[in-house]
């Protein structure tokens, strides 16, 4: 490309030059010689004036005397009758230049110069258009390397954005050129850049977020199986299979909302549920890795509640927190329903050391975690919470007690609280 600029505006300019340059040196080469044609007939009118002057005065006419009034350079024949010609200077060989004046009296003046002083003067002139060209020549060849570069460069800069864009580094450059089409070149590319990254940001949070979600499931799943695999009891069978069966429905549920808040986090799919079926599931599926830790895992308050939202939703939000207290905390495990004005609150708090103080609130940050764990669950809890309309908060740090808030269906009495079970 550089060359075909270089080569593009060197060619305007070798033409322009031509045309210009070569009508230059016709209209110059004329000028010159008319002027010098002028100049010799100057010179004749001015000397025949002399004659018949000092004629008039009956003065001497000589070839010493008219030699001051003509250009050394130049040769003059002075014929006046009755007398001898006068010549002054040496006569040109050659192609001359002759300017031929008549007097009253019969005299006769003729001046002659030679060409090549014509021509000197035009070589002159003509190295001095050839300088001036070459001056053009190699200001345009500068120029032309300089746009050359100021196009090209860019083009080069764009071509390597799009290559890193094509190996997977999805970073925008936000660089412009000060070319508008250049430039809207560069804000598309920037543009994919960006809306790249954010697709390669969702498959990865969607990938670590299966894998973190999927792990409960899967591991309860398996451990049905495995019940079900070393036992000959029809009825253990059935009861296990069962159970499985809702775990299959669960993983399900899980999948589906994870691709759901992957297309977009704040699509909700929110229904009118009961709350106590929801813990009460909960419980049933972590009570047994509680009990094999020699921990226990409670409910109480008010029973009956009817929250919106989305079951399976709920059911995750309670698995991360109930799993985060089974990894994190210590002792008994209790969740706790309460009403406060028209929402439903679910509180999960156990009997460990709490959330450190230096993370407070950001316990829900992704990547953040008081030991050694992904980061992930309680982040994903959060995004759940909040795609119904709910939201998930920190209470308190020591002992942390954290407190799912969800919208509160009306019912027409209230009932009792129920006991710690």
């Amino acid at each position: 490309m550089r060359r075909r600029l270089i080569n593009s505006t060197l060619a305007v300019v070798l033409v322009v030059i031509a045309v210009f340059g070569v009508s230059l040196v016709i209209v110059e080469t004329r000028t010159i010689s008319a002027s010098a044609q002028e100049s010799v007939e100057s010179e004749a009118l001015r000397l025949i004036s002399v004659v018949e002057s000092r004629l008039l005065g009956e003065e001497a006419i000589n070839s010493g005397v008219l030699a001051e009034q003509i250009d050394p350079a130049r040769y003059a024949l002075i014929e006046i009758p009755g007398r001898e010609p006068i010549s002054v200077g040496d006569r040109p060989t050659g192609s001359v230049l002759r300017a031929t004046e008549t007097g009253e009296g019969g005299e006769k003046v003729t001046v002659e110069e030679s060409r090549s002083s014509v021509t000197r003067e035009v070589g002159r002139t003509l190295l001095i258009i050839g300088a001036v060209a070459l001056l053009a020549i190699v200001s345009a060849v500068l120029l032309a390397v300089r746009q050359a570069n100021r196009l090209a460069s860019p083009l080069t800069d764009l071509a390597e954005t799009a290559e890193r864009l094509g190996s997977g580094d999805p970073r925008p450059r936000h660089k412009r050129y000060g070319v508008p089409e250049l430039d809207r070149v560069a804000d598309v590319l920037d543009s994919s850049a960006e809306r790249i990254a954010r697709m390669l940001t969702a498959e990865r949070r969607l990938a670590a977020d299966a894998s973190h979600q999927l792990r409960t499931p899967l591991t309860a799943l398996s451990m049905r199986i495995e019940e079900i695999s070393v036992t000959d009891d029809p009825e253990t069978v059935k009861e296990e299979a069962n159970i499985a069966l809702t775990q299959v429905e669960r993983l399900t549920d899980v999948v589906e909302r994870l691709l759901t808040n992957s297309r977009d986090p704040r699509t909700g799919s929110a229904v009118v549920f009961d709350l106590d079926e929801v813990i009460k599931q909960q419980i049933e599926e972590w009570r047994p890795a509680y009990r094999s830790t020699g921990r226990a895992l409670v409910c109480s308050g008010k029973h009956g509640l009817q929250a919106v939202g989305t079951p399976g939703a709920v059911a995750q939000v309670l698995a991360a927190l109930i799993e985060n207290s089974l990894m994190h905390g210590g002792g008994t495990v209790a969740l706790r329903t309460r009403v406060t004005g028209n929402q439903v609150v679910i509180e999960v708090t156990d009997e460990g050391p709490g959330v450190p103080s230096e993370l407070g609130a950001r316990i829900f940050e992704r990547a953040i975690s008081g030991r050694n764990s992904t980061g992930i669950g309680l982040a994903v809890a959060r995004d759940l919470a909040e795609a119904d309309g709910g939201r998930l908060e920190l209470l308190q740090q020591h002992p942390a007690v954290f407190a799912l808030f969800l919208s509160r269906v009306p019912v027409d009495r209230e009932t009792p609280e129920r006991p710690v079970r």
